[in-house]
């Protein structure tokens, strides 16, 4: 399963600015300006409040007969402070609920664009990439992201909170505030430095996060072979040891976010105590009042504390980037399948041809070297060779999943990169060796071809197969459930209701990757018919796995390394002893009805 492989990250991460970063996330946030602007408003109102407390307390200090204070005067001071930290709360409140509601829309947003980037990807980056990080990126990471955004509003309101705080000391004694500035040079060293190994071993993190996140998808999707084998706890074991790698990563994380918060707290109490050294000499010496000491005192630890707040939300911070630095670049990776135009027509006839086409995948040698091949409209053409031949890469280029690399694939003669895809993906009708279904009736996965379909035209065109007695097979007709992935249906069923799903979308151009398991007659023969229908009305490319379907043909491709050594029908073929000959002896004559009627004269003899 190679777990280590997610500490590398993948091939299409990329490192953004923090300043691209804020832009991006500007642009996310903009359409709530105006919440944005309230809760600003808030966030002023908190600020003020957290600071005038020391004020007001310095002020009535001074002003106040220390040997007989007045009961109204402080019974008004006790009174005011509470009125003002209530109001704080209240304001905080309303921060939080404002907040919310932006960070709700932001990541519902910011989660529709990463989905959709992963939707629109080629079948390339989804074969190369593991399907547990992606999904890890779009859950995972968003709700990481989300913490950046609450936490803005609570760096604003530090920031503020001590830029009125340090007015208030300047105002009060400016030599013991210019001391106390000198803090700030010293945090700005210290983050400025701590930035690069904190985002580094954050995005490490991450990715060891989202290995696991992989590796569990991985094993629940393959549960039944892990049982089959007898295999639950080898990967109970590498689940372990993933699970263990993301732990140490994390641990180590988790040690460097946490030193520097520790480091400001001892460097902040080193400057209280020369505040409360240096202010009890200036009292003392008459150059300030008590009150101004006592102001200068809790105005300090007010105005250091927000400071000491925003470099703890720092390592918060930097968690919060770097999932948006992922996030970003998961929706900015780029599509190996380029068009070129956005052409849309009436329809399209089903014409294609092959010019000298080169294509290779990512990896790995040419699987088609100057390839020519033509098909004529409405044509049904069978392809057959060995595993490797090049078979699969021919439907998939003609589906448009795969970019080739030199000479041209035309449809009915314009380049295939002139065509809207999703236009051109409308004209097709694809049935892989393992037909997917998704969780819910046959009648929804009939009609994910084609959602304005009715339940009446399935039925009618359930009827042209076999009568219709393919559906009482299933115990609740079209209603039947068929289960994660089509678990509760069999294999040939789950065939049916593939090509019923393309039937009912009546393709131009069909492709059938056939399936190679095994089917009791009945159903083989209701398969064949639903094959039938769809040949009769569409331009087909079968890569063939049944005799049945071989023979049906009107033309024979053999493949062998990407390269075409025969065509025919079935019949010219087997005439010319040639390399469908052989093909058929090995792969399909065993199908053949001769052959099971010699099996059995011989089984008579003996």
């Amino acid at each position: 399963m190679g777990f280590h492989q997610g500490l590398s990250g993948e091939s299409y991460d990329r490192s953004y600015s923090n300043k691209a970063l804020l832009k991006r996330i500007w642009v996310y946030s903009r359409p709530y300006k105006k919440m944005l602007l309230a809760s600003m408003l808030i966030v002023i109102v908190q600020a003020v409040t957290g600071a005038l407390p020391p004020v007001l307390v310095s002020t009535i200090l001074d002003n106040t007969n220390a040997a007989n204070p007045s009961l109204n005067i402080f019974l008004f001071l006790v009174g005011t402070v509470i009125f003002i930290e209530v109001l704080g709360f209240v304001a905080y409140y309303f921060l939080r609920r404002i907040m919310v509601r932006i960070i709700g829309y932001v990541i519902r947003d910011l989660t529709v664009d990463a989905f959709s980037a992963s939707l629109r990807q080629d079948l390339s980056f989804h074969d190369n990439f593991s399907s547990g990080r992606i999904v890890s990126r779009i859950t995972t990471d968003s709700e990481d992201f989300s913490m950046l955004i609450r936490l803005t509003t609570d760096v604003l309101s530090s920031t503020l909170q001590s830029v009125i705080t340090s007015v208030i000391l300047f105002r009060t004694e400016w030599h013991l505030a210019a001391g106390l500035m000198a803090f700030i040079p010293i945090v700005v060293l210290i983050v400025a430095n701590y930035r690069k190994l904190a985002r580094k071993v954050t995005t490490r993190g991450m990715r060891a996060m989202a290995n696991v996140n992989a590796t569990i998808k991985e094993t629940v999707s393959g549960i039944s072979i892990a049982k089959n084998f007898r295999q639950e706890e080898a990967i109970y074991e590498e689940f372990q040891e993933s699970n263990k790698t993301s732990y140490k990563v994390n641990v180590q994380r988790g040690l460097v976010l946490s030193i520097v918060f520790p480091t400001m707290r001892t460097l902040s109490g080193i400057t209280i105590a020369l505040m409360v050294y240096y202010g009890a000499l200036s009292v003392v010496e008459g150059l300030i009042t008590a009150g101004a000491w006592y102001l200068i005192l809790l105005s300090s630890d007010r105005f250091l504390m927000p400071i000491l707040s925003i470099t703890s939300y720092w390592t918060q911070v930097q968690t919060g980037l770097s999932a948006a630095e992922r996030i970003f670049a998961l929706i900015d990776s780029e599509h190996s399948v380029k068009q070129i135009d956005s052409i849309s027509l009436d329809g399209i006839k089903g014409k294609i041809d092959f010019n000298n086409l080169c294509f290779r995948y990512a990896t790995g040698a040419p699987v088609l070297n100057d390839f020519d091949l033509h098909i004529k409209p409405g044509e049904n053409i069978a392809i057959v060779g060995h595993t490797g031949a090049g078979k699969s890469s021919i439907a998939r280029l003609v589906a448009r999943f795969y970019e080739f690399q030199e000479g041209e694939l035309l449809i009915d003669d314009i380049d295939i990169r002139k065509y809207d895809l999703n236009f051109l993906r409308l004209q097709m009708g694809i049935v892989n060796q393992v037909p997917f279904l998704f969780e819910g009736s046959i009648e929804e996965n009939i009609r994910f071809a084609k959602p304005d379909a009715t339940r009446e035209d399935i039925l009618r065109l359930a009827q042209t197969i076999g009568n219709g007695e393919w559906l009482e097979t299933f115990s609740n007709g079209l209603d039947t459930q068929v289960g994660e992935r089509g678990a509760h249906i069999s294999m040939g069923q789950r065939q049916l209701v593939a090509l019923m799903r393309v039937l009912v979308n009546k393709p131009s151009i069909f492709i059938l990757d056939e399936a190679t398991a095994s089917i009791d007659p009945f159903t083989e023969q209701q398969i064949q018919e639903a094959l039938n229908l769809i040949l009769s009305q569409s331009t087909s490319i079968l890569i063939a796995h049944r005799l049945s379907t071989v023979k049906s043909a009107d033309r024979i491709i053999v493949l062998e390394h990407g390269r075409i050594l025969e065509e025919g029908t079935h019949d010219q073929l087997l005439a010319t002893s040639g390399h469908y000959a052989s093909l058929y002896n090995t792969y399909f004559r065993h199908q053949s009805l001769e052959y099971v009627e010699e099996v059995g004269e011989f089984l008579k003899d003996s």
